[in-house]
């Protein structure tokens, strides 16, 4: 993700994490696994936006 404008990866970042809390509320994916995907996006968007620095 580092290698993508800031703005392609606050967009990914914010489709991907609702993906993942929209298969928590349908019942497909339990709380820590939901915390788990979010975690990692935050860690890529955090390595984006150090990137652009």
């Amino acid at each position: 993700m580092s290698d993508e404008p800031i703005e392609a990866a606050v967009e990914r970042f914010l489709d991907e994490t609702e993906s993942a809390l929209d298969d928590y509320d349908q019942g497909y994916a339990d709380a820590d696994a939901t915390l788990s995907v979010v975690r990692t996006r935050m860690d890529e968007l955090a390595s984006a936006v150090d990137g652009e620095r």
